[in-house]
């Protein structure tokens, strides 16, 4: 014997309102104050509620607006990553081509995407853009899956994850610490956080690990400083080393504000850059061009990264199958490395 759906009528029995208030809320009725529309999202949620999807699109049509939704990356005064600036105004201009008005939006950790966008039918589709706990984005990711809701993921790639888009993050940090070897450094430290809460940075750890095995050297953990994406974060990993005693002579960051900031606290120490130490970062912001020594880095390609975000989105919108797609990295040569 089957499960029972639980449907509407549930909802409006825990929420103690009627079912045609349960209607209105769904929708995002101005009718429904805030206060009656958060008892019955929380209603939905607890009752595992999805949407027939069939019966959706019967009463829907498609509104031609995906929505990007960018979550809290960084501190409060720095809350978005400065690498989707350029991938989001790439999506915004393909988008348009395809026929598409773009909504966006800063979410908070606690956010409810579900709630917000899914059950309240304001988009196609959903893009969504960053992540500081991957387990937790993935909860939430899974629910918009549950209601019907199109979504595509900027980040890993992985075999059988079908919403997602990502550059080839290891083979990107493998082409750098492999030129990094090649121009004679063997004390390659590595900037970054190697863990399953941040899978794209782990990717790179892997690419790092390669290159140094690959030209018979060897991991040391007294190399590995961990920290996150800002400048100060990439300060206080090398001030960390340099107090420890480590020896290095090349810095490889999984991101350029950590690797800017190493380049600082380095110079502040009186070590030179690129003839003491080399330093190579990740993305090609367009601050890595303006450093002094301008920073040599991997380039993730935020033209074609947005094309295949649209491009999948779209397909999933006309219910076709979609492939996780692996975005070519380019490694861009300036002078913090020295060659």
């Amino acid at each position: 014997m089957g499960v029972k759906r639980p449907t509407s009528f549930d909802i409006a029995a825990l929420a103690g309102v009627s079912q045609a208030t349960v209607s209105r809320a769904l929708s995002q009725s101005p009718a429904v104050s805030e206060e009656v529309r958060k008892r019955v999202f929380e209603a939905a949620q607890q009752l595992n509620y999805t949407v027939d999807v069939n019966a959706r699109k019967l009463r829907s049509k498609k509104i031609n607006t995906i929505a990007v939704l960018i979550s809290e990356d960084l501190d409060q005064d720095n809350p978005i990553n400065p690498f989707f600036v350029p991938l989001l105004g790439a999506i915004l201009k393909y988008a348009g081509q395809r026929g598409y008005d773009v909504l966006t939006s800063l979410q908070q950790q606690s956010a409810s995407w579900s709630n917000d966008y899914g059950f309240a039918r304001r988009a196609d589709g959903l893009i969504l853009l960053g992540y500081k706990d991957y387990d937790d984005y993935v909860r939430k990711a899974e629910g918009l899956s549950d209601i019907g809701e199109p979504w595509v993921v900027w980040g890993l790639v992985q075999p059988g994850a079908g919403h997602s888009v990502g550059s080839d993050n290891e083979q990107g940090a493998y082409e750098a610490v492999s030129h990094l070897i090649r121009l004679g450094r063997r004390r390659i430290a590595f900037l970054g956080e190697a863990s399953s809460s941040h899978p794209e940075f782990r990717d790179r750890y892997d690419g790092y690990a390669r290159a140094l095995r690959e030209n018979g050297l060897s991991l040391d953990a007294d190399l590995m400083a961990d920290c996150f994406i800002s400048r100060e974060d990439g300060a206080a990993a090398v001030a960390r080393l340099m107090q420890r005693g480590a020896e290095f002579d090349a810095v490889f960051a999984t991101a350029d504000l950590p690797a800017i900031g190493a380049m600082q606290a380095l110079q502040k120490q009186g070590r030179r850059v690129p003839q003491d130490v080399s330093v190579i970062g990740f993305d090609d912001l367009w601050a890595a061009a303006c450093t002094t020594p301008a920073l040599s880095t991997v380039r993730q390609d935020t033209t074609a990264a947005a094309r295949a975000l649209v491009d999948a989105l779209d397909r999933m919108i006309a219910n076709a199958p979609v492939e996780p797609v692996r975005v070519p990295t380019r490694l861009i040569i300036r002078e913090s490395c020295g060659g």
